[in-house]
């Protein structure tokens, strides 16, 4: 069985042999067309790839031939070449089919050329070979140095940076063909920058070598180069400049340039006053060259403030100073910088010092009193010349001026050179409880140093006040009263201070014998009138008056009498009164006499306006003259006589006077009577 089918496999070979060269021949090559479709072309075409290099200087570089397999060089075909290029930079010899190159090409411009190729029978015009496709190549030769693209570089890194630490990468390209040897591999190098900076030759990373410190050098120019061809003979090279700037970090103190500063002050300077200024130096900027000054000895009368904009230290009086007291002062100030990193403490390990000398300038100053103000005490009703109390003040100088004092605009009081106060005038608490005194010093020699104090005199009270009612008093008892019978309730005042368990005695009089009305005292300051009988009679006595004695509890004790008015009404049986006497009647109306006088101005006043009214309105209907709207002149008469009558009044007629040439007729007046009535006549109907 299997040698069957091995002879079977043996006799078939032969039989397939011509199948497999048919199949050889009949295969076509596959040409790219610009619009993307392929022609399955015949094998007659015979050539290879084509290749020209570019930048040729010969006017006719020979690139390659085409020829037909049916071709037998008898010169009956023509091959014809189209294209990109086709005539004007490539030609063909119409006869051989050689192609040539006939201007000077660029890779880089444009990198090959697709072209189509003919071949036609002379003999017949047909064409015998179905047009192809075909490219040239144009290969590359390195005419194109490296550049950078992305000038101009500059990097900023912070000074005293590490070795190795990455600063910037700058690029190169080259326009060569990368695919074709080393035309296009680049290799970069450093020209100028060492030993402070280096560059990897294949990334173009540059980095820090060695340590720098920008106030030494702030900014460094570092030259780059590259070359391509991997920096082989004959290669091209390209440089470009990178800008390296070093930014400032906290590396460096603040120092004091000066190790003595000399300053005076005045005593006289007020509390917050500049009084002179240090200053330290930093070389670093901006924010690390901020710095904080401080006062290490005697911080509660000198301090020291920084001034953001100059970084000056000024010098500030925290405490006034006195020359007498102390004429010098010898501080020492700090400076240190206001933001230290950490990793950078190593370079402020000691603050910088300096030493201040301050100077105090001795001035004329005022007399100083003993005490910020004085309270002195006095009784009312001291006598003139009376002492009241003392005031003191010195000059603080050396010289020590004797003082001389006065007190301002004050009728009351006086002081003397000893600075002793007495009274000038009588006191009277209730007029003024205090006086608000302003004494004045001044220096004998020098009144133009001057000083005040403000003095408060308190007047104390004494007794010299009874007391008396509250308010006035009086009220009304009905004729059917009772015995017993609450008819008021009355209070006193004093003008004396009131103290505490002040109080008021009330009592009747027993001058006057009234046994008609007695008086509880409610031990509060109030007391109540009662009626001691029963019934009282409007006709026979119809007021009263109870002489109310009110004592204080002061020392000595004084005692006023008080009349009480009582008036005595007629009554319903529930109290309320009927009928008093005329005023009295208004009282048991509520009314007052000042009430019962203002209702009464007010009613004058109604009735006044009433007779201005209708006497307004009477005037209104009369006429001075018969028409409206006429010119008048007057004429002046002088008489040397006296008196006068019709005569001098019937003189002239009112129509000669007037201005026109017409004459009017004459009016006759009309005479109004305004009947007046009599003023009392007038106020009764009122």
């Amino acid at each position: 069985m299997n040698f069957c089918l091995l002879l079977r496999f043996i006799l078939g070979i032969p039989l397939l042999l011509p199948c497999l060269i048919a199949t050889e021949n009949s295969k076509t090559e596959e040409v790219k067309h610009p619009a993307g479709s392929h022609l399955r072309v015949r094998r007659g075409w015979m050539w290879n790839q084509f290749f020209v290099p570019e930048e040729m200087n010969k006017t006719r570089h020979h690139i390659g031939q085409l020829r037909s397999d049916l071709d037998n060089g008898n010169n009956s075909f023509q091959y014809k070449l189209s294209g990109a290029g086709a005539g004007s930079i490539f030609v063909i010899d119409e006869r051989t089919g050689d192609i040539y190159a006939v201007q000077k090409l660029d890779r880089e411009e444009r990198s090959l050329y697709t072209l189509r190729a003919q071949v036609i029978d002379t003999t017949t015009g047909r064409a015998m070979e179905p047009e192809s496709e075909f490219v040239i190549r144009v290969s590359d030769i390195n005419d194109n140095e490296p550049k950078f693209l992305d000038e101009p570089y500059e990097a900023i890194v912070p000074e005293m940076s590490p070795e190795g630490t990455f600063v910037i990468q700058v690029t190169a390209s080259d326009a060569d063909d990368p695919s074709s040897g080393n035309n296009a591999r680049l290799l970069y190098s450093l020209r100028q920058g060492q030993p402070y900076f280096s560059i990897e030759p294949t990334t173009g990373v540059i980095r820090i070598s060695s340590k720098m410190d920008r106030e030494l050098q702030d900014e460094y120019w570092v030259i780059i180069q590259a070359k391509d061809m991997i920096g082989l003979p004959g290669a091209l090279s390209g440089t470009t400049s990178v800008l390296i700037k070093l930014s400032d970090v906290n590396d460096n103190k603040p120092i004091f340039k000066d190790s003595l500063y000399r300053l005076t002050v005045s005593e006289s300077a007020s509390v917050g006053m500049s009084i002179g200024k240090i200053m330290a130096y930093d070389n670093d900027i901006g924010e690390n060259a901020e710095m904080d000054y401080s006062i290490e000895d005697d911080s509660k009368t000198f301090d020291v403030i920084t001034n953001n904009e100059t970084q000056e230290g000024i010098i500030i009086l925290k405490k006034k100073v006195d020359f007498e007291h102390q004429n010098h002062y010898r501080i020492r100030a700090k400076v240190k910088n206001r933001r230290v990193d950490e990793q950078l403490r190593k370079y402020h390990t000691e603050a910088s010092t300096t030493f201040i000398k301050i100077q105090v300038e001795d001035v004329d100053e005022p007399p100083v009193f003993l005490l910020p103000y004085y309270i002195f005490e006095i009784f009312e009703g001291s006598p003139y010349g009376s002492f009241v109390g003392t005031v003191s003040a010195t000059d603080p100088d050396q010289r020590k001026s004797p003082i001389r004092y006065s007190i301002t605009r004050s009728k009351v009081f006086s002081i003397d050179d000893n600075g002793t106060v007495f009274t000038t005038n009588p006191l009277d608490r209730e007029i003024s409880a205090w006086y608000n005194l302003s004494v004045t010093a001044a220096e004998k020699y020098s009144i133009e140093q001057t000083s005040a104090v403000p003095v408060y005199v308190q007047v104390l009270d004494i007794n010299d006040h009874a007391p008396e009612f509250s308010e006035y008093y009086e009220t009304y008892v009905c004729e059917n009263a009772v015995s017993g019978q609450v008819i008021q309730t009355i209070s006193a005042v004093d003008r004396d201070e009131s103290i505490e368990d002040h109080h008021f005695y009330f009592n009747v009089s027993v001058v006057e014998n009234n046994s008609h009305f007695t008086i509880i005292d409610n031990q509060d300051n109030t007391a109540v009138i009662l009626t001691n009988r029963t019934g009282f009679s409007l006709q026979e006595e119809p007021i009263f008056y109870v002489s109310i004695l009110i004592a204080d509890n002061g020392i000595p004790s004084l005692t006023s009498t008080n009349t009480l008015t009582i008036h005595v009404c007629a009554c319903d049986d529930t109290g309320s009164t009927q009928t008093c006497s005329n005023k009295d009647l208004m009282l048991s109306m509520g009314f007052r006499t000042e009430v019962i006088i203002a209702i009464l101005i007010c009613i004058m006043i109604i009735c006044g306006f009433i007779f201005l009214n209708l006497g307004l309105k009477q005037r209104r209907k009369q006429t001075l003259f018969p028409e409206k709207g006429e010119d008048f002149r007057e004429n002046i008469f002088r008489y040397d006589d006296e008196g006068g009558g019709e005569e001098d009044t019937e003189a002239f007629d009112i129509a000669e006077l007037q201005g026109g040439t017409v004459m009017r007729e004459r009016k006759t007046r009309r005479t109004t009577r305004v009947e007046i009535r009599s003023l009392y006549r007038q106020s009764l109907q009122c």
